[in-house]
């Protein structure tokens, strides 16, 4: 088999000795302490966006005038008392003010007013994912009515913790989706490349040579452009995918392309068409196990970028539009002198991201080296 060593060192523990190909991967990821780190990062995000819902404090779409641009709020999680101090999470209440001079408004503490927070609290019915009923979230005001914004607010008084968190679900996900598409194109046109040769391999060659000299940023705009303003947000979303797929699969069919070259000529792939084993088989029992590894490696470093392509896209104007929440859309609101000089916290989505794709590029880092778990020393 491709995957195995031809020689066991008798000197290696038995543990190693007897590993499949995944544990040794495993074995060599869990060593890349970065990479460990950022796949629980990653996953956590993910978490998030498949139960935003429940992460959420407030409804991201609920408005408050009272609130506009309310800045952000400490968590106290001591509450002193006549009665002595207790753990009670808590926000000091603000009242708002306006300068009789310049009209300018703002937002003092008023430290005999609080908000008090409760973990599980209880909230307004929802819809979890869309179809599970829910009355809970993690954290709720203990009143029905308050509000508190641990994030700030937008200009209509928007809860940005929430909308922040509700971005996270397109967000991240439009990266997988995107990956995906990409995944299932460059796998096909780039085996087929390399598994069949001749005309086929000399077309997809040039055609991958072809978009890969076109200029990324200008034709996502450009084919951005075209989607319609009034089309309908699921559509546009999925529109947004498939103009991000179809320039994201080029790199990977070369990657693969360049697999099937390499083993279709290798010892075991000869020894199963002696056997009489379709091609089918070939390619899906013998050739695709050895390249798993590399395509995973692929796909996780290609994640980021089509995060970062969506997010760019948003902030322009040109991917996804409101009511639509990413974390793109919301940096759109933040392109104002107004927000970068009396709301900053509006720029918190973009932290996220940053956040988001370093955790991706140190998780594709270590899946790429344990990729070839025998290149190193195993011991």
């Amino acid at each position: 088999m491709s995957n195995t060593v031809d020689h066991i060192d008798p000197r290696l523990p038995k543990d190693i000795a007897e590993a499949s190909q995944w544990q040794l991967m495993w074995r060599k990821f869990k060593k890349h302490k970065l990479a460990l780190i950022s796949l629980y990062f990653v996953g956590f995000l993910y978490v998030i966006a498949a139960f935003a819902e429940f992460f959420q404090p407030f409804d991201p779409e609920v408005t408050s005038r009272r609130d506009v641009f309310h800045p952000p709020q400490a968590i106290k999680f001591l509450d002193r008392t006549e009665d002595g101090t207790r753990f009670r999470p808590h926000v000091l209440g603000t009242t708002l003010s306006r300068d009789p001079e310049t009209l300018a408004t703002s937002y003092e503490i008023n430290a005999d007013e609080k908000i008090y927070i409760s973990i599980l609290g209880k909230t307004k019915p929802y819809k979890l994912a869309g179809f599970i009923p829910m009355s809970r979230r993690i954290i709720a005001p203990t009143k029905q009515g308050e509000r508190f914004y641990l994030f700030g607010g937008d200009r209509l008084g928007r809860d940005m913790l929430s909308r922040t968190i509700a971005g996270t679900r397109i967000s991240m996900s439009i990266g997988l989706v995107g990956v995906a598409m990409s995944l299932f194109l460059g796998t096909l046109i780039g085996g087929m490349a390399g598994y069949l040769g001749g005309w086929i391999d000399s077309v997809s060659t040039r055609a991958i040579e072809l978009i890969l000299s076109m200029p990324t940023i200008p034709i996502w705009l450009g084919l951005s452009a075209t989607i319609p303003a009034d089309i309908d947000p699921l559509m546009r979303y999925f529109a947004i995918t498939v103009i991000l797929s179809l320039i994201g699969w080029t790199e990977l069919a070369r990657v693969v392309r360049g697999r099937f070259l390499a083993l279709r000529t290798e010892d075991f792939v000869t020894a199963a068409r002696l056997d009489g084993a379709r091609p089918r088989r070939v390619v899906f029992r013998h050739i695709m196990p050895s390249l798993m590894s590399h395509i995973i490696a692929s796909v996780s470093l290609a994640i980021p970028a089509m995060i970062l392509a969506e997010t760019s896209l948003s902030f322009l104007g040109l991917g996804l539009l409101p009511p639509s929440i990413s974390w793109g859309v919301l940096l759109k609101e933040a392109q104002n002198i107004r927000s970068i000089a009396q709301a900053p916290w509006l720029f918190t989505p973009g932290v996220f991201v940053l956040f988001a794709v370093l955790a991706l590029n140190f998780l594709g880092d270590g899946l790429r080296d344990a990729a070839d778990p025998y290149a190193q020393d195993l011991g």
